[in-house]
């Protein structure tokens, strides 16, 4: 990938800058774009960890319109996935990568629109108890999805949010317009409900954090152990959120656009940030 970036920095090949407040203008960009992500995709697949499993056929077409036939609204990219698939990792990663080439895109995380189950937490005594006792975290009713909704929608049209936030130290609160989000041309959106009934279809961009099981399991189990879990507890919750993405995460699957390796490395995934960069930052004004 690093040659592919060098080879944009480095080309003599420039390009005028085309108007992209016209219709033809977009076109071109559109067409451009196509050009340089079959180029991503074509040198992905000689890697020896391709980032990409599975591109929706109909994809590149249904973005190039979107592109064409709506450009002012900003590009929600929803990325869902099981419990410790490398979802939020790859996330961030994308997030410092863009900061550090000012390219122009926000994070937001569905696990803050997580309800406020403090009250819960105190009847139960802590979050295993309630877990144990029927409450299912991951189901849709678990989230404030209809708020979730109208912050993507605000985000979509171009105005700045103040998102909860669902503090993760065990008291099941929420603090309602604590984070702000601003509304960026590209606005990266992460957690499992991204793929939930209704909130899917906001997302101009939908995709899949898929995983070996093994390194699933080894990934989860880590990280129960930096939070203190003890391994019969995690364990325990190990086989909840498999029951929980068998019900509600695994369906969405076949309706993303674009399937990808959560175990491919970061650093690659930086890399296909940066080329994306380069490629659009190449044209002469």
């Amino acid at each position: 990938m690093q040659m592919l970036i060098d080879r944009e920095l480095n080309t003599k090949d420039k390009i005028i800058k085309p108007d992209f407040s016209t219709k033809t203008g977009r076109e071109f960009l559109a067409f451009y774009l196509q050009t340089k992500f079959k180029q991503i995709l074509s040198h992905d697949k000689k890697t020896e960890k391709p980032i990409f499993k599975e591109i929706n056929p109909n994809f590149i077409s249904k973005f190039s319109r979107r592109l064409i036939e709506n450009p002012h609204k900003k590009f929600l990219i929803g990325v869902s996935g099981e419990s410790a698939s490398g979802k939020t990792t790859i996330c961030k990663q994308i997030k410092k990568t863009s900061n550090e080439l000012n390219f122009p895109l926000e994070f937001l995380s569905i696990d803050n629109y997580f309800n406020d189950i403090s009250d819960l937490i105190k009847k139960y005594g802590n979050f295993d108890a309630l877990r144990d006792n029927g409450y299912d975290v991951d189901s849709p009713e678990s989230f404030q999805l209809d708020l979730l909704k109208e912050d993507l929608t605000k985000l979509a049209n171009g105005q700045d949010i103040m998102a909860p936030e669902y503090l993760i130290n065990g008291t099941g609160i929420s603090v309602p317009k604590s984070i702000p989000i601003q509304s960026k041309k590209f606005i990266l959106v992460e957690g499992m409900a991204a793929m939930y009934k209704d909130v899917k279809d906001l997302f101009d961009v939908k995709i899949y954090i898929d995983i070996d099981p093994k390194i699933q399991k080894k990934w989860f189990m880590e990280r129960a152990s930096k939070r203190n879990q003890s391994e019969e507890n995690a364990l325990k919750h190990w086989d909840y959120i498999g029951a929980a993405a068998e019900k509600y995460i695994r369906p969405s699957k076949h309706e993303a656009d674009i399937i990808v390796n959560g175990a491919s490395s970061l650093e690659y995934f930086s890399q296909i940030i940066e080329f994306i960069h380069s490629a659009t930052n190449c044209f002469i004004s």
